[in-house]
């Protein structure tokens, strides 16, 4: 099975903070790092959690477009909220539904008490399907 790296240019350069944006494997299975709410050179965009979570959702759509695909061919996300509890979940669910309608992907939510960078609130990562190429 063959992979291949891919960063980017759309999203800050990962390489300084020990990892890659995407992997893709065969063509088929794509591997995405966690997004959280970065700009261009890696800092947090907004102390404010709803804000964190728009912002990494869209990195992780510039992530995908980077691999010509889009949501609809996310089969799985991973969210990882600092301090987790119900408002949190409200919005989290609100902006997942904003993006897959009635048919999210499979998600696992885990509550954490820090993430990467002290001003991170909210991460997620995703596997995605492309179409086959063989």
């Amino acid at each position: 099975m063959t992979h291949t790296i891919i960063n980017p240019e759309t999203l800050h350069n990962p390489v300084g903070f020990g990892y890659s944006h995407i992997a893709r494997a065969s063509g088929e299975i794509v591997f995405i790092a966690g997004q959280y709410a970065s700009d261009g050179d890696g800092h947090v965009t907004s102390e404010d959690f709803a804000e964190q979570v728009r912002q990494s959702f869209a990195n992780l759509g510039s992530a995908l477009a980077a691999t010509d695909l889009d949501y609809s061919h996310v089969v799985q996300i991973r969210t990882h909220i600092v301090g987790h509890d119900a408002a949190k979940l409200e919005i989290l669910a609100k902006a997942v539904h904003e993006i897959w309608g009635d048919l999210p992907p499979t998600q696992t939510l885990t509550g954490v008490a820090a993430l990467a960078l002290p001003s991170m609130l909210f991460e997620v990562d995703a596997v995605a399907l492309a179409e086959d190429t063989a």
